[in-house]
């Protein structure tokens, strides 16, 4: 673990001395440290990562261009949060549609295709093999029992 906080600082103060070249600066403030493991050892779990020569947080999970990720990149959160942001459009939708009233099918269409489909397949090449891998451990961890 200190081998990985040493080339991890040593990092930072590279990629801070670059941006300090070019006049850029990095906000310690918003960021924040993930160890990312897979690891089910008892060892210790914080690190220890300066910006700035600022202590990151360190956070379990981060939300990265739409997707959120954990810190074993399971990807469960991410999906939960797809899939209810999407129930409560799908709800939406559902009142303004009735058989004789309402949104036609085509504009239902056209709001479900650029709305709800973009969200379901937001970062799906990233995340879909974790899921299926979790899912497909939980279906023989099942049979065992």
């Amino acid at each position: 673990m200190v081998e990985a906080e040493n080339f991890t600082n040593t990092e930072l103060s590279k990629i801070t001395a670059w941006a300090k070249n070019y006049k850029i600066e990095f906000n310690d403030g918003k960021s924040t440290a993930m160890l990312v493991s897979r690891r089910k050892r008892n060892e210790r779990k914080e690190i220890n990562v300066f910006l700035n020569y600022k202590p990151l947080k360190q956070v379990n999970k981060i939300k990265y261009l739409g997707i959120i990720m954990d810190n074993k990149f399971k990807f469960r959160e991410h999906t939960t949060y797809a899939a209810e942001k999407c129930t409560k459009l799908i709800y939406s939708l559902s009142r303004s549609s009735k058989i004789t009233w309402g949104l036609r099918h085509e504009v239902l269409k056209m709001i479900y295709e650029g709305t709800i489909l973009p969200l379901l397949l937001c970062g799906a090449p990233v995340w879909i093999d974790a899921i299926n891998i979790h899912a497909t451990e939980e279906n023989s961890s099942e049979h065992k029992e």
